[in-house]
């Protein structure tokens, strides 16, 4: 399903130095919300490096959809540091059902323009954000 929403340019550019890690990018996630018009996605918020998982997870709201995307470092069962980047669309229970709608409508024009991320999941509550028992072992098969 299309709604034919678009992508802000400010939101591919600073992906695409996101991913290369380049300068000016001291980026651990960003969080995409729906513009006031509904017609675009736009950047919410930005997480400095020192950032983590659970600040992500804080800046969701509880009662409203986002898209996000996290740099996670973490490591593989052998032993060896890496990290992945995710893309998570944040659809909770209780959010309205038009919200719902547009976002869950608009997810794949987000993730056509963020190239190269090959993890998408998606949360409904707080317990498939949960990092040990949902993300990380969901992350981890593409290690």
């Amino acid at each position: 399903m299309s709604t034919g929403v678009s992508v802000d340019d400010a939101c591919i550019e600073s992906f695409n130095n996101f991913k290369l890690k380049r300068e000016p990018n001291k980026s651990r996630y960003f969080i995409y919300k729906m513009s006031d018009d509904k017609k675009s996605i736009v950047m919410e918020s930005e997480g400095a490096l020192e950032k983590t998982y659970d600040d992500f997870c804080e800046e969701l709201p509880e009662q409203d959809c986002r898209y996000g995307l996290i740099d996670l470092e973490f490591e593989t069962d052998d032993g060896r540091p890496t990290s992945k980047i995710v893309f998570i669309a944040w659809n909770p229970d209780d959010a309205p059902i038009r919200s719902k709608m547009l976002y869950s409508g608009s997810k794949e024009a987000l993730k056509r323009v963020l190239v190269g991320v090959g993890i998408h999941l998606n949360a409904t509550d707080a317990s498939e954000l949960d990092y040990e028992s949902s993300i990380l072992p969901s992350v981890k098969k593409f290690a």
